[in-house]
This record gives structure tokens, C-alpha cells and sequence, in this order.
């Protein structure tokens, strides 16, 4: 994490910017679509997202780990200790943990709610015995913890210019698209774990179980049913991002470019998995690095924008005092706005 974002978002102990250092890796290494992202907030809220995101991928590699020495009991141990840790965190004991020493000083920066820490744990949990899901009730139900809450920990970070309790929903809904999104990209790789994240009452509505799932992916063959299958899961997934779309004008003016930014990239991967024709039990959908790099440029606009007009209320507010004008926004070139934005 770069000095400036510690700085701005004034963590200055060392322990704590090498705890927040280590959340800023793994967003980078593991989440590309959500740390690019990241980078349009405003500097000072970063670090307090790449905590969010540290400690929620943490905990998502115990349980997702393809590495065949650790064991079932091993993973349970491992996740048990740290719902422990995070719990003796979130208390304000001491943690040997990183990873739990920034995301707990994130929540008491913020004030966010510790129960949604608890409600992500108890899926995290889930995920060591449950492999499917009969019905897309159970699936959402699963989804509260693991992906909802984690749009409900974000809102104080990202701010709102409703109350709260109005913008929550629609946070929950945008977790809940997300993670359907990766859920329809990875279904191979879930496979290979043993999982199914998509309802079997859908599946079953085209002809399609787990066992044909198996077979198109062991076998290399494709399957008119499968196909149509996922098609259904594409639109189910649509339908929660028209959800959550309304809670993007709900968020502070200089958070939204962020937000919309992940919106629209995400939504790019369900065209990147129509495009591929539905091969995502045999590979993953990628979205391409032109189609990334021109909805980043547009999120870099709209900060500059946002940010114009904050600095433009505030000399409304308080005419007296000077302040320079973003570079980027007086004839500078694209990259000179990068930097501004930055």
C-alpha cells in the first residue's frame, strides 16, 4: 500500500500500515476487477476496502484451497481460529493476524456492524460441509453471509447521501450480483471442489443435475441442456443487478465512480460467458483487457468530475479561501488527469 493512502487515511503505527499492506496485496494479487476498482475511491477510503477485501479473500482461500495436504479437519481448524482471532479483534485484544488486525480496525474506524462479520463466518463454515444448493431460496440464503453483508460493510466506507438503512438493500443485492457472476465464470473450477453454486431446482427446470455437470466437464463434451441452464442463471444474475442499480445514486458523489465502475466490469463478465457460448464448465470467460481499460478510462472521468464538483461546492461554501483546480481538468492531457485521479 502506497504511503499516501496510509497517510490520507491517517494510520500511522507501523504495525498497523504493515497490517493494512499485507490487505492491499491480496486485493491486488486476487481481486484485479475489484482493485481497479478500488483505485477510483478516494485515497483516504482505500485502505479501509483493501481490509474489507484482505480479510474476506483470507478467509475464502481456507476453505477454496485446491492444495490436497490440508485436510478437511485442517481447514476447519484453520477457519475456526480465525473466527476466533476476529472475534477477540473486534473486542480490541490483540492479534498476531494481519489480516484481522486491519479489517478490525476498519470496522471500529467505521462503525461497522459486527454482525455482519459473524453472518460472513457462519457461510464461510458452511462451505466446509454444504457442496449444493436444492433451491435458489437456500442459495440466497447462503449468499447473505458470504456476499450481501459484504456490500452492508461497505457502505459507511463508500458514504451515502441517503440514510442508510434506504441504500442497504440495494448494497446487499450488488454483493449478491457479484458473487452470482463469479459463481457462473467458475463453475469448472467448482466443480474440481466438489461444489455446485447454482440452485438444483434451476438446473433441473433444463434437464440438467450434477452428474451431467460432471460429465461435460471431465469428458470436454458440450450439452444443449447445460447450455440453456446457465443461460437461465445469466438472466436469474441480471435480474439482481437491476436490483442494485438504484443504490448507485444513493452513494456519495465521489465513491459512485468506483462503484459504477465494478458495476459495469462485472456485467462485462456475463457478456464475456454469452460471448464464449457458455463454455465456463470448460474454461473461464474472460473479459478483454481493451474493454477493461476503456470502463476504467470512463471511471477516471467521472472522479475528476466528481471530484470537480465537490471542490466547486466547496468554495460555494466558503468563497475566501483559494484552491487550484484539478489539472486534469484545465486543458491537461489524459494522462495528467490519470495522475490527478490517482
Amino acid at each position: 500500500m502506497t504511503d499516501r493512502e496510509l497517510d490520507a487515511a491517517g494510520i500511522t503505527e507501523p504495525a498497523l500500515r504493515d497490517a493494512y499492506t499485507r490487505c492491499r496485496r491480496l486485493n491486488a494479487r486476487h481481486g484485479k476487477t475489484y482493485f481497479l476498482a478500488t483505485r477510483l475511491l478516494p485515497v483516504e477510503r482505500r485502505p479501509a476496502v483493501h481490509a474489507l477485501y484482505g480479510f474476506a479473500r483470507w478467509a475464502d482461500d481456507i476453505v477454496d484451497s485446491l492444495d490436497t495436504a490440508v485436510t478437511a479437519d485442517g481447514r476447519s481448524a484453520d477457519l475456526a481460529r480465525l473466527r476466533t482471532g476476529l472475534e477477540r479483534g473486534l473486542r480490541g485484544a490483540d492479534s498476531t493476524d494481519p489480516v484481522v488486525v486491519a479489517v478490525a480496525d476498519t470496522a471500529r474506524r467505521y462503525g461497522i456492524d459486527y454482525r455482519h462479520f459473524g453472518d460472513f463466518m457462519a457461510s464461510m463454515r458452511s462451505d466446509l460441509d454444504v457442496t449444493d444448493y436444492p433451491t435458489y431460496a437456500d442459495l440466497r440464503e447462503y449468499m447473505h453471509g458470504s456476499a450481501a453483508v459484504i456490500g452492508l460493510q461497505m457502505l459507511p466506507v463508500l458514504g451515502t447521501v441517503v440514510p442508510r438503512e434506504e441504500a442497504a438493500p440495494h448494497a446487499a443485492a450488488l454483493g449478491i450480483a457479484f458473487q452470482l457472476t463469479n459463481f457462473l465464470r467458475d463453475v469448472g473450477e467448482d466443480l474440481d471442489r466438489g461444489r455446485v453454486y447454482l440452485p438444483a431446482d434451476l438446473l433441473g427446470a433444463h434437464g440438467v443435475d450434477r452428474e451431467l455437470l460432471y460429465w461435460s466437464r471431465t469428458t470436454g463434451h458440450r450439452d444443449r441442456r447445460v447450455i440453456e441452464a446457465l443461460r437461465a442463471v445469466e438472466d436469474l444474475t441480471r435480474g439482481v443487478y437491476r436490483e442494485a442499480a438504484p443504490g448507485l445514486r444513493m452513494l456519495d458523489p465521489v465513491s459512485r465512480p468506483a462503484i459504477r465502475t465494478a458495476f459495469v466490469l462485472y456485467g462485462g463478465i456475463l457478456k464475456a460467458v454469452a460471448d464464449d457460448g457458455y463454455a465456463v464448465v470448460h474454461r473461464r470467460a474472460v473479459v478483454p483487457r481493451r474493454r477493461r481499460a476503456v470502463v476504467a478510462l470512463d471511471g477516471l472521468v467521472r472522479v475528476a468530475a466528481a471530484r470537480a464538483g465537490s471542490r466547486a461546492d466547496a468554495r460555494r461554501a466558503a468563497p475566501r479561501v483559494p484552491e487550484r483546480l484539478p489539472t486534469g481538468l484545465s486543458g491537461s492531457s489524459p494522462q495528467q488527469v490519470h495522475e490527478e485521479v490517482a
